[in-house]
C-alpha cells in the first residue's frame, strides 16, 4: 500500500470515529424523544431524520456544499470567526457525515427504546429516580444492543461514504481524501491493482460489520433481551 493510500485509510478511520461519537451524542436524546413523544411533529421529524436514506448522496452533498460555503450567512460567519472554510476541510466532512449517517444512529436507538416500553421507567420513578438517573441507569442498559448497533452502523456507513464527501470535501490528500475517493482516483488513472486492494478491504470490512450486527441481533433474540 502506498503512503497516500495509507494516509487515506487513517483519515477515513479518524473521520468515522469522530462522526460516530458526535452522532451518538446527538442521536441519543433525539431517539429518546421520538420513542416517547406524542407530538404531532413526530412524523415530520422522523421523515427529516430519514431523508438521507433516500436522497442521492450527490444531491445532499450539493446542498451541504451550498449551505456550508462562504457565500451563505453561516459559512461567511464561520470564515470570519475562524479564518477557515467548512467546505473542503476535515471539519466540513464531519458535519456532512453526521447529517448523512444520522438515520443509521437514530433508528436503531429509537427501536431499542420503544421495545423497552414505559414500565421500567415508571418503576424507576416510583423508587425516586429522577428522569436523567432513570434514563442513565435503566433505559440505556436495556437498550444496549440498539446503542451498539447504532455505533457500528454509523462507523461503517461513514467509512463507505463517497458522493457526500466528494461534494463537500473534494480530494485533498491528508485533509479530505478518504478511501472511497482514493478508489475512484485509482480507477480514473487505470491503476486497478491499487483500486482492488482498497476495494477488497472495504468489502471485507462491510461483511465483517454486517456479520457482527446480525450475530448480535440474533443472539439478543435467542436470550430474549
Amino acid at each position: 500500500m502506498s503512503e497516500g493510500d495509507l494516509q487515506a485509510v487513517l483519515l477515513t478511520l479518524r473521520l468515522a470515529a469522530v462522526t460516530t461519537l458526535v452522532l451518538l451524542a446527538l442521536a441519543l436524546p433525539l431517539a429518546w424523544w421520538l420513542s416517547r413523544t406524542r407530538s404531532r411533529l413526530k412524523p415530520a421529524v422522523e421523515a427529516l431524520t430519514a431523508l438521507p436514506l433516500i436522497l442521492p448522496p450527490t444531491v445532499l452533498g450539493f446542498y451541504l456544499l451550498v449551505m456550508l460555503g462562504p457565500q451563505t450567512g453561516f459559512g461567511r460567519l464561520w470564515l470570519e470567526v475562524t479564518d477557515t472554510t467548512l467546505t473542503f476541510s476535515f471539519l466540513g466532512l464531519v458535519v456532512a457525515s453526521v447529517i448523512y449517517s444520522l438515520p443509521f444512529a437514530v433508528q436503531p436507538l429509537q427501536s431499542a427504546f420503544e421495545s423497552t416500553g414505559r414500565g421500567p421507567m415508571e418503576a424507576a420513578a416510583t423508587l425516586g429516580a429522577g428522569p436523567f438517573d432513570a434514563f442513565r441507569t435503566v433505559a440505556l442498559p436495556l437498550a444496549w444492543r440498539g446503542l451498539l448497533t447504532a455505533a457500528v452502523l454509523s462507523f461503517a456507513h461513514t467509512v463507505g461514504e463517497f458522493g457526500v464527501v466528494l461534494m463537500v470535501g473534494g480530494n485533498i490528500p491528508g485533509e479530505t481524501r478518504v478511501i472511497s475517493i482514493a478508489v475512484y482516483e485509482h480507477v480514473e488513472t487505470l491503476d486497478y491493482g491499487a483500486a482492488h486492494r482498497l476495494s477488497l478491504g472495504l468489502v471485507a470490512f462491510a461483511f465483517v460489520t454486517l456479520l457482527a450486527v446480525y450475530a448480535l441481533n440474533g443472539r439478543g433474540r435467542r436470550v430474549g433481551v
